[in-house]
């Protein structure tokens, strides 16, 4: 790999705790420029990141852990998305499984259970985004995007709040911080709200 390949190089963070497929799938739609990688050079020479993830956080942190990645994740300065699972990682911690795990916390939020009260967990289809902020993952969307959900734990709305979303309660569908990102919804499955929502994504720098 050159370093000119690697200019505008996507990476996608390989976990072994998420479906890399469809990620990959959804963003050589819009980019040509994908690389799966999950050592350390690869990802912090790349243009911009994205961690994704299934799963519970435990797991997941526990990969980060076994790959030597967290402080590398956390030293990044380029832009970061973290999808589902991955975005949660970005928080400070997740109460999911039962215990407090701490996670990366480049966005210093916590991930709770989601209150649906009478609605079924998991939170699991189409759902409307609400009040998204001007932020450049964002451009290009109107007040009518759907997108996709699985979930059942969430970030509270907080100021590191950039969309919303409602089911049981209102919680946040995007949260940001600096260069780091995390989307609650699963974009790769979102059709083309979730490929333009891809394509802001690779014009980051």
């Amino acid at each position: 790999m050159t370093n000119k390949s690697m200019e505008n190089a996507t990476v996608i963070i390989d976990t072994g705790v998420c479906n890399l497929t469809s990620v990959y799938q959804a963003l050589i739609r819009v980019t040509d420029n994908v690389i799966v990688a999950s050592d350390a050079r690869t990802i912090s020479n790349s243009a911009r990141v994205l961690l994704p993830g299934v799963g519970a956080a435990p797991a997941g942190m526990k990969s980060l852990n076994d790959l030597h990645l967290i402080n590398v994740i956390k030293s990044l300065q380029q832009p970061v998305l973290g999808i589902c699972l991955g975005m949660q990682l970005l928080a400070r911690s997740s109460t999911e499984g039962g215990v407090v795990t701490d996670c990366l916390d480049v966005i210093s939020t916590d991930i709770i259970e989601l209150e649906c009260h009478e609605q079924s967990l998991p939170h699991m289809g189409w759902n409307k985004l609400l009040g998204f902020e001007q932020h450049p993952i964002f451009a290009g969307l109107d007040a009518k995007s759907f997108t996709y959900f699985v979930h059942s734990f969430c970030a509270p709305v907080s100021k590191f709040t950039i969309a919303t979303c409602e089911y049981g309660q209102l919680f946040s569908a995007g949260i940001a911080s600096d260069n780091f990102i995390g989307l609650q919804f699963h974009p790769e499955k979102s059709s083309t709200i979730g490929s333009k929502i891809l394509t802001n994504f690779c014009a980051m720098r």
